[in-house]
């Protein structure tokens, strides 16, 4: 049998209550997890930065140049990194280079390209007033100096 709207069910202002409050907790739940995703968007590439300052302050040179080039087995095959061999990048970033011994650093945060290629990282190298400025390649996670 069908019901009609004079059969309707009794309305229930609790219930309604209930359903607008499920609702707006619903609504404000996306946005809370949309504002952190939108935070944390370049966590990764921030954490790769991470990972390469880790190495330099350990003075493990040989895994920081393996990071740089995304490529841990980087030894197996040298000759494909000629573009930027170990020795060069040895002479920028080991002990006599423009950023010294790394003792201390801090990622101050990121930002994406306009190209949207990559994600520039901005590191806090020994307290100094200048900041290291690392691009990392969203597509091979390979790092680089910043264009920027």
């Amino acid at each position: 049998m069908s019901s009609t709207l004079f059969e309707a069910p009794q309305y229930d202002p609790e219930k309604e209550r209930k359903r607008k409050k499920a609702t707006w907790s619903a609504i404000v739940i996306v946005l809370l997890l949309l504002a952190v995703a939108y935070h944390y968007r370049n966590w990764p590439q921030e954490r790769i930065a991470g990972r390469f300052f880790d190495a330099l302050q350990q003075k493990d040179y040989e895994r920081a140049y393996g990071i740089w080039m995304a490529d841990p087995d980087w030894k197996q095959h040298q000759a494909k990194y000629s573009r930027y061999p170990y020795d060069e990048f040895y002479r920028d970033w080991g002990p006599g280079g423009d950023w010294g011994i790394v003792r201390s650093y801090k990622v101050l945060g990121s930002e994406r390209t306009r190209s949207g290629s990559g994600v520039v990282v901005v590191v806090d190298v020994n307290d100094r007033a200048d900041k290291a400025r690392i691009f990392v390649d969203l597509h091979d996670k390979t790092l680089t100096f910043s264009p920027v």
